[in-house]
């Protein structure tokens, strides 16, 4: 509902099955349109009270990858990434070497390490509205980033532009006034060179991605960019 009321880039499917057999079916009856799956995520044991814990794609270093990494780092919760592993949910379907599709899983406490997993006490009982309400808003951040993960093109690329005359610049040039506004900026200015995505600067930076996307979209009002995506 959520996804219905937005401009979206890209179209979404929300896949329900049962785990496996389901997977492997889905694939099966559909692995001619499979070279159209730009990201995926596998939702599973989201609404304990644990940590965020995203499980990577098979290749590791995915578009989702680095998505997922950056919005748990930038909202500062606590959080832990592993590296795939051949166990676990369906991400071990999508990710089979036939068909190698960029698929991570987001959830909290992985299956097999809380001691209710595959017992009668893995209830309702055991699922908060707090912890639930907390993965929507993730999964939320993370669509929002991959949405508006654009490609800038430099139109000023001989040396920095004076952005002083755009009001993007500080009066005062001492070091001590910098925020991140302006030092997203000049990432930006320096890094958009075609080949570099938001997401790119944003992790090269160290900069939250919220920042490097408004920082972006005042350059490109300026005339300063130009957007190849």
């Amino acid at each position: 509902k959520i996804l219905k009321t937005r401009k979206n880039h890209y179209s979404y499917r929300f896949l329900f099955a049962p785990e496996t057999i389901g997977a492997l079916a889905w694939l099966s009856g559909n692995e001619k349109n499979l070279s159209k799956i730009k990201h995926g995520l596998v939702v599973t044991c989201v609404g304990d009270k644990g940590r965020m814990t995203y499980k990577k794609t098979r290749n590791g270093t995915a578009v989702i990858d680095k998505a997922v990494e950056k919005v748990l780092r930038d909202s500062g919760d606590p959080h832990e990434i592993l590296d795939f592993f051949p166990t676990g949910s369906d991400e071990r379907q999508f990710c089979s070497p036939g068909f190698d599709l960029p698929v991570g899983s987001l959830m909290r406490t992985p299956y097999g390490k809380y001691s209710e997993y595959h017992t009668s006490a893995d209830n309702l009982n055991f699922v908060t509205e707090k912890s639930l309400a907390d993965s929507l808003e993730k999964y939320l951040a993370v669509i929002d980033l991959l949405e508006n993960n654009l490609t800038y093109l430099n139109l000023n690329p001989k040396g920095e532009p004076m952005l002083g005359k755009h009001g993007l610049y500080r009066k005062k040039g001492t070091p001590e006034g910098r925020n991140s506004n302006e030092l997203a900026r000049l990432w930006i200015l320096n890094l958009s060179d075609g080949t570099n995505s938001l997401l790119d600067i944003a992790l090269r930076s160290g900069l939250k991605f919220q920042d490097v996307q408004t920082a972006a979209a005042e350059l490109y009002q300026a005339k300063l960019l130009k957007s190849l995506t």
